[in-house]
């Protein structure tokens, strides 16, 4: 039996660890997107800094990504339009996920 609690144990772990990493990816995403919108909107610094930061905020509003698409699309306006800023979201994802895992 302490075999089988052990698989469950790794198991169960394996997915708390995903999961995380899958938070921290897509918040990592999240920021680098709002940094994009930022340089097209003109801010830099901490200005571009705590637009960013308001991006990824946005993300916890409901499931999902599109709360964060429709946040920057309504920042850029004509500037971008929803289809480009998800296939930006995408790029930044694996940008992302590239990051972690060089820091793990």
């Amino acid at each position: 039996m302490t075999t089988f609690n052990d698989r469950e144990n790794a198991f169960e772990n394996k997915f708390a660890h995903d999961e995380e990493m899958k938070f921290r990816a897509e918040a990592r995403r999240n920021k680098l997107l709002g940094l994009w919108a930022a340089e097209k909107l003109g801010l830099s610094g901490d200005e571009a800094d705590a637009y960013a930061r308001e991006v990824v905020k946005a993300d916890f509003e409901e499931a999902g990504h599109e709360d964060v698409v429709r946040k920057v699309a309504g920042d850029l306006g004509d500037k971008s339009n929803p289809d480009e800023i998800r296939a930006k979201m995408a790029e930044c994802l694996a940008q992302a996920k590239a990051q972690l895992v060089e820091e793990n």
